[in-house]
């Protein structure tokens, strides 16, 4: 019953609009409106309109033609209605046929409606999901057209916004075990939002028969019931937080007197009105045993009822802005001037004259603002503006719903603009939520991290990936990771870009400082043994080992040691050059005084033979001469190589990806190999000359020693560049550091230690008797730099 009682209230309101259309001199002045109210319950009263339209007006109801028809309240009938009437060109407007399918022209060619389609509140719904961030939700629709089409008219639009329904339950008013399937799947759901897109009527009825058992789910209900009060009284707490869009509040001055103000003997003829009485005052206007008599003088103020409820503004306005759509419609047509319609153009028309096709062109033009402020104009669809209020339902503990409006959905303005949320109320959320309950199938993807599609889930049920080693993602819900620039790399989290840490070979760091220790140790062994042969170069030891080339020899280990010294450190463009260039020239220099010292012995030896004058061909001149040619050699070798293609400083970003290896590139490799290659090949000819003299008669035969310093020299080279080239990062100048040290150290300990420890410890050996106890070449050196 409680639908006639709406319905009853929206065929008053027509007859409210009516009467106060024709008492206004401004609109269709010296024209009288007319109307007929069909009860319209079955097929056959449904199409009764229609059949009016065709064949004109009935006897006894007036001379004038129906130009219009206003209804029906349902999207389906309405359909019915309109295609009987389309097209013989009969308009007809709907108050609250909201389906999106009404907007087909092809099929609906004359419907229009005051109420906007359900395609606008679907957008609608859809921003407001997106608002809160709700991508998983659930939907339960019935078999009615409006709650068919409204629902795959949401998921269509839901599905362009990233939004997922988890499931779609079909709700069948007789069906028990449809029941018990829809409260199993709402209640084992993942979503927390569930949609319930259908009529009032099926609305109740669910609320009834499933409602109180789905408990903790946040409601979202469709225009057609989420303004309707009474339910609360069905459900209980589980409408506490429903939100959905409603059609706009508007009072109408005057309507509501007039509603409480009706009377049996308004219309004696009405059966309706006078079944409605005895309903509402539970008497009878019969004698009955049963109930009692009916007065008519009964006051509707003192009942609550659909029809009574005074607060409800939103769908009666419909009524009142489509009765004066048509009344607008009807004023524009029989506008006179000069003879012509100032509104079409045309020659003038008299009122008996209209034509329902005219009717229809001018309701497509109409554009006008009601007395109570609400601007009315039809799209080419014959949709309204859409315009809706945002409800959030706040239960009282009383059981009573205050339905309160939280914002507002406006499709005439501009894209991000038409959906407010206002700020100075406060929500009530479903299931008694403090916040704002999350409703996703998977959390957001963090920073650091992209999202990932599952091929056997939705799409917003996706993956998560960490982002691969040197990329991020700074965002939420990333679908891609970014590389970072060559000289940055991702943070701990992955989620910004840093710069890589710069490194290479210090002074401060412990393999830096050991490095300089040892250098600094050689530099003190070097000086330390030049003054010990000083003090003692008039001994026969140090005559006897040509004192000039072992000066010269521990000079250039000096510099050895010093050479190391400019590997450590920031590589700048001098120390790159110097480096390598110092390296090579002052190793040259002291492989060449060991060579001139095994020439010597060799000769030496030669010269102890019967006839022999070889030591004139070698003698201190052409020892110094020799010591430069070799020297100069390398010179020459480090001058092209710098001036070709010198060694420079270089970011080596391709080694290791979390940092930067400041290093010296060496530019010509060619330059470096030939610098190498000739310090090799001075050393493997030392070494073979030495290996030659090792056996001399002597007792202090130098050659041993030369032979054990550069087989010691040539084992650490040798090793030095397989671990050079596979050596990473600082690591690789450390190793050259070690090869110049180690190889430093093995000609300062061979060549120097055995005769500093005699002229120290052993003086007695160091003696003419001693050296000359045979004849030998080193009594021969002895006698010659004597």
């Amino acid at each position: 019953m409680g639908r006639n009682n709406r319905e009853l209230k929206f065929a008053r309101t027509l007859i409210f609009t009516v009467e106060q259309i024709n008492s206004s001199p401004q609109l269709l002045p010296g024209v009288t409106l007319g109307y007929r109210i069909y009860k319209a319950c079955g097929s056959n009263h449904l199409m009764r309109a229609g059949l009016e339209a065709v064949n004109g007006a009935e006897q006894g109801c007036g001379s004038g033609r129906v130009q219009a028809l206003l209804g029906h309240s349902s999207s389906g009938p309405s359909g019915d209605i309109n295609r009987a009437i389309g097209p013989l060109h009969v308009p007809q407007i709907s108050h609250l046929a909201t389906c999106a399918c009404l907007s087909d022209k092809k099929q609906y060619p004359s419907f229009f409606r005051t109420v906007p389609s359900d395609q606008f509140q679907v957008i609608a719904l859809v921003q407001l999901m997106k608002h809160f961030g709700w991508s998983w939700v659930g939907i339960v629709y019935s078999t009615e057209t409006y709650s068919v089409e409204g629902t795959v008219e949401f998921i269509k639009e839901a599905k362009k916004e990233g939004i997922c329904v988890e499931y779609t339950e079909l709700f069948q008013k007789i069906d028990t075990v449809n029941f018990n399937k829809i409260v199993e799947t709402i209640t084992h759901s993942t979503s927390r939002v569930v949609l319930v897109f259908m009529s009032l009527s099926y609305t109740q009825d669910f609320l009834k028969k499933v409602g109180r058992n789905v408990t903790g789910k946040q409601l979202i209900g469709s225009e057609s019931w989420i303004t309707t009060a009474s339910l609360a009284l069905e459900s209980g707490s589980v409408l506490q937080g429903a939100m959905g869009f409603a059609i706009p509040e508007s009072d109408i001055p005057g309507l509501n007197e007039f509603l409480l103000s009706l009377k049996p003997s308004d219309a004696p003829q009405s059966s309706h009105i006078r079944v409605f009485w005895e309903d509402v005052f539970h008497c009878s206007f019969s004698p009955s045993n049963t109930s009692k008599l009916c007065t008519g003088s009964e006051d509707l103020r003192t009942v609550v009822n659909d029809y009574t409820d005074t607060t409800e503004t939103r769908t009666v306005n419909n009524v009142y802005m489509a009765v004066y759509a048509v009344a607008h419609a009807l004023h524009n047509l029989l506008q006179c001037e000069n003879g012509l319609n100032p509104t079409t153009g045309r020659s003038c028309i008299n009122k008996t004259e209209v034509m329902p096709q005219q009717v229809l062109e001018q309701l497509r033009l109409v554009n006008f603002t009601t007395q109570n402020g609400n601007k009315v104009s039809f799209d080419a669809n014959g949709d309204s503006v859409a315009q809706y209020d945002l409800v959030n339902w706040q239960i009282g503990e009383d059981g009573s719903a205050n339905i309160v409006n939280i914002g507002r959905y406006d499709g005439s303005k501009p894209d991000g603009q038409k959906f407010l949320i206002k700020d100075n109320f406060k929500i009530v959320w479903g299931g008694n939520h403090a916040e704002v309950p999350r409703s996703v199938c998977t959390e957001p993807c963090p920073p650091g991290t992209r999202k990932a599609t599952n091929k056997r889930k939705p799409v917003c049920c996706f993956d998560c990936l960490i982002c691969p080693e040197g990329a991020i993602s700074n965002q939420t819900d990333s679908s891609d990771c970014f590389l970072c620039p060559p000289e940055s790399w991702p943070n701990e989290n992955q989620d910004m870009c840093v710069l890589k840490p710069i490194e290479f070979l210090s002074f401060e760091e412990i393999m830096g400082t050991l490095l300089t220790l040892f250098s600094c140790f050689g530099v003190f062994l070097s000086v330390l043994m030049s003054i010990i042969f000083v003090v003692h170069k008039h001994t026969p030891i140090v005559r006897a080992n040509n004192s000039e080339l072992s000066f010269l020899l521990l000079f250039s280990l000096t510099l050895c040691f010093l050479c190391s010294l400019t590997f450590i450190g920031r590589p700048s463009e001098w120390s790159c050059m110097l480096r390598h260039t110092a390296f090579g020239i002052t190793f040259v220099l002291c492989i060449s005084c060991v060579l001139g010292k095994t020439i010597v012995v060799l000769m030496a030896f030669r010269a102890t033979l019967p006839g022999s004058d070889v030591m004139k061909w070698f003698g201190p001149l052409q020892q110094r001469l020799s010591v430069l040619a070799f020297t100069l050699i390398q010179v020459l070798i480090c001058v092209l190589w710098l001036t070709l293609s010198p060694p420079f400083p270089f970011k080596n970003m391709e080694h290791f990806n979390d940092r930067v290896i400041l290093e010296c590139a060496l530019g010509s490799a060619v330059g470096f190999w030939a610098v190498l290659g000739y310090i090799g090949l001075l050393a493997l000819l030392c070494f073979v000359l030495a290996f030659l003299a090792r056996k001399l008669p002597d007792n202090f035969n130098e050659a041993k020693f030369i032979t054990f310093s550069m087989l010691i020299f040539c084992a650490v080279w040798i090793t030095f560049i397989p671990a050079y080239v596979s050596s990473p990062g600082k690591f690789t100048v450390a190793v050259e550091i070690f090869a110049i040290l180690a190889s430093s150290f093995a000609l300062l300990i061979c060549i120097f230690v055995p005769k500093c420890f005699i002229i120290v410890f052993k003086p007695k050996l160091n003696s003419k008797k001693h050296l000359m106890t045979k004849t030998t070449c080193q009594a021969y050196l002895l006698a010659f730099w004597s």
